[in-house]
Protein backbone atom coordinates (compact mmCIF):
# COMPACT_ATOMS: atom_id res chain seq x y z
CA UNK A 1 0.00 0.00 0.00
CA UNK A 2 1.46 3.48 -0.58
CA UNK A 3 1.80 5.87 1.73
CA UNK A 4 -0.97 8.23 0.67
CA UNK A 5 -3.88 5.39 0.70
CA UNK A 6 -4.34 5.38 4.17
CA UNK A 7 -5.23 9.14 3.95
CA UNK A 8 -7.31 8.71 0.83
CA UNK A 9 -9.11 5.73 2.58
CA UNK A 10 -9.72 8.13 5.81
CA UNK A 11 -11.03 11.08 3.32
CA UNK A 12 -13.59 8.39 2.55
CA UNK A 13 -14.37 6.47 5.06
CA UNK A 14 -15.02 9.63 7.38
CA UNK A 15 -15.04 12.80 5.40
CA UNK A 16 -16.91 12.08 1.99
CA UNK A 17 -20.06 13.13 3.74
CA UNK A 18 -19.20 16.37 4.82
CA UNK A 19 -17.24 16.61 1.46
CA UNK A 20 -20.53 15.35 -0.39
CA UNK A 21 -22.59 17.93 1.61
CA UNK A 22 -20.34 20.65 0.73
CA UNK A 23 -20.39 19.73 -3.36
CA UNK A 24 -24.17 19.54 -3.11
CA UNK A 25 -24.17 23.38 -2.30
CA UNK A 26 -21.79 24.53 -4.85
CA UNK A 27 -23.30 22.70 -7.70
CA UNK A 28 -27.02 22.52 -6.24
CA UNK A 29 -27.52 19.02 -7.53
CA UNK A 30 -26.92 15.67 -5.60
CA UNK A 31 -25.97 13.66 -8.62
CA UNK A 32 -23.75 16.33 -9.94
CA UNK A 33 -22.04 16.74 -6.25
CA UNK A 34 -20.80 13.22 -6.48
CA UNK A 35 -19.38 13.23 -9.77
CA UNK A 36 -17.86 16.73 -8.89
CA UNK A 37 -16.33 15.12 -5.35
CA UNK A 38 -15.09 12.14 -7.44
CA UNK A 39 -13.39 14.28 -9.94
CA UNK A 40 -12.18 16.78 -6.83
CA UNK A 41 -10.50 13.34 -5.23
CA UNK A 42 -9.40 11.95 -8.84
CA UNK A 43 -7.47 15.56 -9.08
CA UNK A 44 -6.66 15.44 -5.68
CA UNK A 45 -4.75 12.07 -4.84
CA UNK A 46 -3.47 11.61 -8.53
CA UNK A 47 -0.47 13.44 -8.58
CA UNK A 48 0.56 11.65 -5.53
CA UNK A 49 0.33 14.41 -3.85
CA UNK A 50 2.15 14.59 -0.19
CA UNK A 51 -0.36 15.42 2.47
CA UNK A 52 0.70 15.56 6.37
CA UNK A 53 -2.72 14.31 7.44
CA UNK A 54 -6.32 13.27 6.68
CA UNK A 55 -7.33 17.20 7.92
CA UNK A 56 -4.80 18.52 4.75
CA UNK A 57 -5.89 16.21 2.39
CA UNK A 58 -9.60 16.79 3.15
CA UNK A 59 -9.03 20.73 2.89
CA UNK A 60 -7.29 20.71 -0.50
CA UNK A 61 -9.90 18.20 -1.68
CA UNK A 62 -12.41 21.14 -0.40
CA UNK A 63 -10.63 23.18 -2.64
CA UNK A 64 -10.37 21.58 -5.69
CA UNK A 65 -14.56 21.15 -4.97
CA UNK A 66 -15.91 24.45 -6.75
CA UNK A 67 -13.10 24.37 -9.40
CA UNK A 68 -13.81 21.46 -10.89
CA UNK A 69 -17.63 22.28 -10.54
CA UNK A 70 -16.62 25.32 -13.09
CA UNK A 71 -14.28 23.58 -15.39
CA UNK A 72 -16.86 21.11 -15.80
CA UNK A 73 -19.39 23.95 -16.38
CA UNK A 74 -17.79 25.57 -18.79
CA UNK A 75 -17.05 22.13 -20.76
CA UNK A 76 -20.52 21.96 -21.14
CA UNK A 77 -21.17 25.95 -22.00
CA UNK A 78 -18.98 25.53 -24.44
CA UNK A 79 -20.33 21.80 -25.70
CA UNK A 80 -23.92 23.52 -25.54
CA UNK A 81 -22.73 26.67 -27.75
CA UNK A 82 -20.72 24.35 -30.31
CA UNK A 83 -23.94 21.93 -30.65
CA UNK A 84 -26.63 25.28 -30.58
CA UNK A 85 -28.47 23.59 -27.10
CA UNK A 86 -29.88 25.70 -24.53
CA UNK A 87 -29.73 24.05 -21.10
CA UNK A 88 -32.85 24.35 -19.09
CA UNK A 89 -33.67 23.90 -15.29
CA UNK A 90 -37.36 22.79 -14.32
CA UNK A 91 -38.75 24.68 -11.98
CA UNK A 92 -38.53 24.18 -8.80
CA UNK A 93 -42.02 23.78 -6.31
CA UNK A 94 -42.37 25.63 -3.14
CA UNK A 95 -41.94 23.56 -0.40
CA UNK A 96 -41.92 24.14 3.33
CA UNK A 97 -38.52 22.76 4.40
CA UNK A 98 -35.97 26.04 5.28
CA UNK A 99 -33.16 23.68 3.92
CA UNK A 100 -34.61 22.97 0.76
CA UNK A 101 -35.78 26.53 0.71
CA UNK A 102 -32.28 27.51 0.61
CA UNK A 103 -31.14 25.30 -1.85
CA UNK A 104 -33.66 26.02 -4.35
CA UNK A 105 -32.89 29.59 -3.39
CA UNK A 106 -28.84 28.91 -4.02
CA UNK A 107 -29.83 27.13 -7.27
CA UNK A 108 -31.60 30.61 -8.94
CA UNK A 109 -27.89 32.06 -8.85
CA UNK A 110 -25.35 32.22 -11.35
CA UNK A 111 -22.67 29.20 -10.59
CA UNK A 112 -20.35 32.15 -9.90
CA UNK A 113 -22.50 33.55 -7.69
CA UNK A 114 -23.63 30.40 -6.25
CA UNK A 115 -19.92 29.31 -5.48
CA UNK A 116 -18.82 33.02 -3.44
CA UNK A 117 -21.81 32.61 -1.48
CA UNK A 118 -20.93 29.22 -0.59
CA UNK A 119 -17.17 29.19 -0.05
CA UNK A 120 -17.95 32.70 1.69
CA UNK A 121 -20.55 31.76 3.86
CA UNK A 122 -20.64 28.15 3.79
CA UNK A 123 -16.80 27.15 4.20
CA UNK A 124 -16.01 30.24 5.96
CA UNK A 125 -13.81 32.02 3.62
CA UNK A 126 -13.15 35.82 3.53
CA UNK A 127 -13.53 38.02 0.51
CA UNK A 128 -10.01 37.69 -0.19
CA UNK A 129 -10.09 33.62 0.04
CA UNK A 130 -12.51 33.41 -2.45
CA UNK A 131 -10.73 35.27 -4.83
CA UNK A 132 -7.88 33.73 -4.89
CA UNK A 133 -9.48 30.38 -4.44
CA UNK A 134 -11.08 30.97 -8.18
CA UNK A 135 -8.80 33.58 -9.34
CA UNK A 136 -11.15 36.71 -8.81
CA UNK A 137 -10.26 40.36 -8.08
CA UNK A 138 -11.79 41.26 -4.73
CA UNK A 139 -14.25 43.32 -6.23
CA UNK A 140 -15.20 41.37 -8.56
CA UNK A 141 -16.51 38.63 -5.20
CA UNK A 142 -17.81 41.34 -3.63
CA UNK A 143 -20.13 42.19 -6.69
CA UNK A 144 -21.36 38.47 -6.85
CA UNK A 145 -21.87 38.49 -2.80
CA UNK A 146 -24.03 41.62 -3.47
CA UNK A 147 -25.75 40.27 -6.39
CA UNK A 148 -26.36 37.34 -4.97
CA UNK A 149 -27.37 38.77 -1.46
CA UNK A 150 -30.50 40.62 -3.29
CA UNK A 151 -31.77 37.89 -5.33
CA UNK A 152 -31.56 35.54 -2.34
CA UNK A 153 -33.57 37.76 -0.45
CA UNK A 154 -36.29 38.14 -3.66
CA UNK A 155 -36.43 34.39 -3.56
CA UNK A 156 -36.76 33.48 0.41
CA UNK A 157 -38.92 36.45 0.72
CA UNK A 158 -37.12 39.15 2.10
CA UNK A 159 -36.09 42.56 2.14
CA UNK A 160 -33.19 43.41 0.08
CA UNK A 161 -30.25 44.91 1.11
CA UNK A 162 -27.10 45.99 -0.47
CA UNK A 163 -23.95 44.61 1.64
CA UNK A 164 -22.97 46.93 3.81
CA UNK A 165 -19.73 45.53 4.74
CA UNK A 166 -17.18 43.10 3.39
CA UNK A 167 -18.04 40.81 5.83
CA UNK A 168 -22.13 40.98 5.65
CA UNK A 169 -24.09 37.83 5.74
CA UNK A 170 -26.72 37.50 2.69
CA UNK A 171 -29.96 38.49 3.46
CA UNK A 172 -31.63 35.27 4.69
CA UNK A 173 -35.32 35.00 6.67
CA UNK A 174 -34.57 34.19 10.11
CA UNK A 175 -34.72 30.74 10.93
CA UNK A 176 -33.94 29.48 7.35
CA UNK A 177 -30.61 29.41 7.48
CA UNK A 178 -28.71 26.30 9.22
CA UNK A 179 -25.59 24.81 8.95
Amino acid sequence: MSHWEPILDEVMRARAPRLLAFAALVTGDDTEAHDVLQEALVRSFSKRRQFAHVNAAEAYVRRAIPTVYLDGLRKRKSRERTHDRSFERDAASPDIDAQVDVQRALATLSPRERTCVVLRYYDDCTISQVAQQLGLAEGTVKRYLSDASAKLAVQLGTESQELQEADAVPVLPTGKAGR
